[in-house]
């Protein structure tokens, strides 16, 4: 005689501490026969859940998903059984190394229960050591599903045996302590496709059937869902214990990753209001405040308003424009080429700094205004001489060559310079350089306190590299009053003044596939935007932009919460995208920047403003 069943592993949590703490041990390995490595891909993963058929035939329990498919070797013990002892007994009498971490085996009978538990109780009686909580109560639990005893029967079976509870059955408190788990098909509920989120009504019913189980202290599990990322979402949100994969690895970088591609705003924050009374009209451009958010693209920016209410400084921004990346000899641009094509108003080679694609030198930006009697300032919260910033004043056929590049400011017409990598200027192979640069008129200032104290002149501040540290690691606001006390200085020469300042480390978390470093920088880089309009409002002679050299990364975003302060996105690559980039524009001569153009010529836009004739 036949029987045909169905068994899988799973992680025995109460529902609370399910919901508590997310890992891949909320998974089930469905179909795990089908991978390539049976039980242990699963386990390997993490997962807390692992599906095989079973067949009972010739006196063994066969794993395969279809009858005749069925080999006398290849049995549950030595797939399942065998490894799960194995694991059991190498971590001291735990299923896995982290203890904190339990299994539960569970059995879907398809047929005649009466004849296969007593079957599969064999089959367990040389590991009760393992599989009875009894005796171990870190022991894997067994839970019979499928064609279960009538539940006034539980107590005929040992203590050991624990069944998979059905959410419409009543159940009198003896019957329930033996109930491991509630169940049901997804399908009774709705039909969502695992795409977006269920209707409202369906997802009112699954939230319910859900909470019902966890007044009872049951977790629970839907069956037959979708299997994809948005699926695993949504089955979170709604409450389920268990989550569904035919990809336990998959899974498993979906949880071991959440760090990285979650982010949690702590400390939300009220953008400026502009007044908008210059906005996007012909007055005088006196003075030109470019902001540059390195790797900054429209996902990173509506990553970071999902993560403070919706609400950002730069969405105050109306004129909008769009701005292509692509480098002279590649679609693909870096910060290098991406910097001088907006410093010096042509395209250029990927890593050339300041020289057109021949690698001849070309007037920045700072150099040409100068004519005009502007002056200007180049601020990073990151490395000075990193590609960005260097490509407003230094002139090289490489980023890399930090010496070189340090040593070209003394050729430049920048008047305050800002940001860290000080030993490429103070250890620079031009031993002499420091004491050129002063000759030149530079205060030579070595952290934020002494700039402040600064009454005027121009000024190379070389900050600690510890002060360009990430904002979560304790920058605090650097960028802010680098950018504050920059515009104090320039700000009473009657020709006007230009600034480049960069928020050098959105970058950095796009290429480090860190969700949580990108959006805090952008945060950080978003609060000097504020003060760019406060201070173009104030003036009103002001045009403020606020734009990106490329996107980094590749980022998608997954999930968001804006009353929650929460969003979560995905990476593609940990290197640039051939991605438009948009460009925001504020105050006077703000309309000349919407559109869709090439990123050299927002320089040529900006030499228009600020040489018009009030």
């Amino acid at each position: 005689m036949k029987y045909i069943l169905f068994a899988c592993f799973a992680l025995s949590l109460s529902a609370n501490a399910q919901q508590a703490g997310r890992t891949a041990n909320s998974g089930h390995s469905h179909n795990d026969y089908n991978q390539n490595f049976p039980f242990f891909t699963a386990y390997h993963a993490g997962m807390g859940s692992v599906e095989a058929d079973i067949y009972l035939k010739s006196g063994k329990l066969l794993v395969a998903h279809n009858e005749e498919d069925t080999d006398l070797e290849k049995t549950l013990t030595t797939m399942y059984l065998e490894p799960a002892v194995k694991a059991f007994q190498s971590h001291n009498g735990h299923i896995y190394a982290d203890t904190s971490k339990k299994m539960q085996l569970v059995i879907d009978i398809k047929a005649d229960y009466k004849a296969v538990i007593p079957a599969l109780i064999a089959a367990l009686r040389p590991h009760l050591e393992v599989f009875n909580p009894g005796l171990n109560k870190n022991a894997i639990r067994m839970v019979i599903s499928g064609d279960t005893p009538p539940p006034a029967d539980f107590k005929n079976y040992p203590d050991y045996i624990f069944f998979d509870g059905r959410p419409y059955h009543q159940y009198t408190a003896d019957q329930l302590s033996r109930i491991a788990m509630i169940s049901d098909e997804i399908s009774n509920y709705s039909v969502w496709n695992g795409k977006g989120t269920p209707r409202p009504p369906d997802l009112e019913k699954m939230k319910a059937v859900i909470a019902k189980s966890h007044s009872m202290n049951k977790p629970f599990r839907f069956w037959a869902t979708k299997d994809n990322p948005n699926s695993w979402k949504e089955l979170e949100h709604m409450g389920a214990d268990w989550i569904g994969t035919d990809h336990p690895q998959q899974l498993q970088a979906y949880y071991n990753k959440r760090d990285k591609v979650e982010y949690v705003n702590p400390k939300p924050y009220t953008p400026y209001q502009p007044t908008y009374k210059n906005d996007g009209g012909p007055g005088k451009v006196k003075n030109v405040i470019l902001l540059i958010g390195d790797g900054m693209g429209l996902a990173q920016i509506q990553a970071a308003s999902s993560a403070n209410g919706g609400q950002l400084n730069i969405l105050k921004m109306q004129h909008i424009g769009l701005s292509k990346t692509e480098a002279l000899n590649s679609d693909f641009t870096d910060s290098a080429a991406g910097g001088t094509a907006m410093a010096i108003g042509k395209k250029t080679n990927n890593r050339y700094i300041g020289v057109d694609g021949q690698g001849k030198v070309s007037a920045s930006m700072p150099d040409t205004l100068t004519a005009f009697g502007i002056k200007s300032a180049v601020i990073s919260s990151g490395d000075i001489t990193d590609a960005t910033p260097a490509a407003f004043y230094a002139h090289q056929i490489d980023r890399s060559l930090s010496d070189a590049i340090a040593a070209d400011f003394q050729r430049s017409n920048v008047d305050i310079l800002v940001g860290s990598n000080r030993k490429s200027f103070t250890e620079n192979k031009d031993a002499e350089l420091m004491t050129k640069l002063s000759k030149k008129g530079y205060q030579y200032v070595k952290s934020l306190e002494e700039f402040q104290a600064s009454k005027s002149g121009k000024q190379l501040v070389l900050l600690d590299d510890s002060v360009t540290r990430p904002i979560r690691s304790g920058r605090g606001e650097m960028l802010k009053t680098a950018f504050l006390k920059t515009v104090a200085l320039l700000s009473p020469n009657k020709q006007g003044f230009f600034m480049m300042a960069e928020g050098a480390q959105i970058d950095y978390g796009g290429h480090a596939n860190d969700l949580p470093y990108v959006v805090s920088e952008l945060h950080d880089f978003d609060k000097v935007v504020a003060e760019a309009l406060k201070f173009a409002d104030s003036d009103g002679e002001t045009l403020v932009i606020v734009t990106a050299d490329h996107e980094t990364g590749g980022l998608s975003l997954l999930d968001a919460d804006y009353k929650k302060n929460m969003v979560r996105g995905n990476f593609s690559t940990d290197d640039h995208t051939h991605i438009m980039v948009p460009v925001f524009a504020y105050g006077p001569g703000a309309k000349a920047f919407s559109g869709v153009y090439q990123n050299h010529e927002l320089y040529h836009k900006v030499i228009k403003a600020m040489s018009r004739k009030k």
